[in-house]
């Protein structure tokens, strides 16, 4: 089985690509040559999500799925949010996201936040979304090299490690996107097994 993934987020692919077995292969847009950037206009995270799949089901025609994640701050009123990506400017750029997200939270007490993945899946024509949250706190400066985002600020609820200090596995393994993975991965092995 193949199925493009519509992003070309190379820590995104390798976190997906870790948790899907080999028998479904995961193509990026890059690999079926597509260099849009596919504009995130929808005012919610399930919007932007279908957009990019829409997209590449659009002008492609393939199987495909895409996802779209926002960390939602209890204090900032579920800011980012939407626009984690581009919380400090259209350039997307992690670090400034960070130092944005710690100065709104200087004055604040509650620290509270969630991540949330909503993968939206064209396959054989019908139309599904997978969606995973995890609990957790913003913490007062950045934690660990690894991961990437909002991961050295995100330390998941019962975890002594920000994502950033996780190993892929482990990350997978708790994460807002490794719980709508696995909803994806387990929709997919069921249709391997229909098509048998």
């Amino acid at each position: 089985m193949k199925l493009i993934f519509a992003s070309n987020n190379k820590n995104k692919i390798k976190e997906i690509k870790n948790q899907v077995p080999d028998s479904i292969e995961i193509l990026s847009l890059e690999d079926i040559g597509c260099m849009v950037d596919i504009p995130e206009t929808a005012d919610t995270i399930e919007g932007n999500a279908l957009l990019k799949a829409n997209y590449i089901k659009r002008h492609y025609g393939f199987n495909c799925f895409a996802d779209d994640s926002g960390l939602e701050v209890d204090a900032l009123a579920g800011a980012p949010g939407v626009y984690s990506a581009r919380y400090a400017g259209e350039d997307k750029n992690d670090q400034a996201n960070n130092a944005k997200l710690l100065s709104e939270l200087e004055a604040k007490d509650n620290r509270k936040a969630n991540f949330k993945t909503v993968i939206a899946l064209h396959y054989n024509g019908e139309e599904h979304l997978f969606t995973g949250i995890i609990e957790g706190e913003i913490l007062k400066e950045a934690q660990g090299e690894g991961g990437f985002g909002y991961d050295p600020l995100f330390q998941a609820t019962g975890m002594i490690k920000s994502f950033a200090e996780l190993t892929i596995e482990e990350k997978n393994a708790v994460s807002h996107r490794g719980k709508a993975v696995s909803q994806l991965v387990a929709f997919l092995k069921d249709k391997e097994i229909e098509d048998l």
